[in-house]
Parts: C-alpha cells; structure tokens; sequence
C-alpha cells in the first residue's frame, strides 16, 4: 500500500479515515450497507488516496495487481469524502451540544464555543 495518503478507506471495516488536513486522523465507520455492497467494490480491499505513488491506490482482495484509483473505475474519491464529511458533521454537532457551562446562557455558550456546527466539508 502507498504512504503518504489524504484518505484512507478500508473495505473490511466499512471505515473512511481522514490522513490531512482539520479532521486528520478521524476515523468513522460508515453504516451504510447499500454503499458498501456496491458490486464496483466486491474484490477491493483498501484504498489510499492522494498518495504521491499514483499507481498503488487501490489494493485488491483476489491478489489483483494494485492500480491506480482512476484506473479502478469505481467512481469519485467524493463518494467517500462525502460520507466522511456527514459523519463529521455529526460529531462536531455532539462535541458542541455536549460542551456544557453549568449556568452558562446560550449566548454565553455561543460566545464561547461559537455557533453550533451546520455544515463541514473537507
């Protein structure tokens, strides 16, 4: 497998990990099974993504050569970074509802905290 990757994905787990940037190393488990049983997906095993070694992206299950993510033809890396991103979003709302000052009004909170999160992309 390539080093160096911006996102990794892991079949086996069902998990989409963020290697760089606001977010790197947040690992989600993506519970979408309609996604992952995709028949464009049956014989991958991993994916790294933005990996400077364009032609080790993507690992296949049956021992496949590695090829490139472009050259695996299974979409966009967004059809992954999109479902990432949702599950951030989630988070950083239940970080933000949970960040609690007994007392504290919530413009108070606002003012500490800043609004409460409504959407994020990476």
């Amino acid at each position: 497998m390539a080093t160096n990757a911006n996102w990794t994905i892991v079949f086996e787990d069902n998990k989409i990990i963020k290697q760089s940037g606001d977010g790197a190393g947040k690992s989600y488990t993506i519970d979408d099974n309609s996604f992952w049983s995709q028949s464009k997906f049956s014989n991958i095993w991993a994916i790294q993504h933005g990996t400077s070694v364009t032609s080790d992206e993507v690992e296949y299950r049956d021992g496949t050569s590695h090829s490139s993510f472009a050259d695996a033809n299974i979409g966009a890396i967004g059809d992954f970074t999109d479902k990432w991103d949702t599950a951030h979003l989630v988070q950083l709302q239940s970080d933000w509802d949970a960040n609690n000052v007994e007392g504290e009004t919530s413009e108070e909170k606002i003012s500490r905290l800043g609004v409460r999160p409504t959407s994020y992309s990476s």
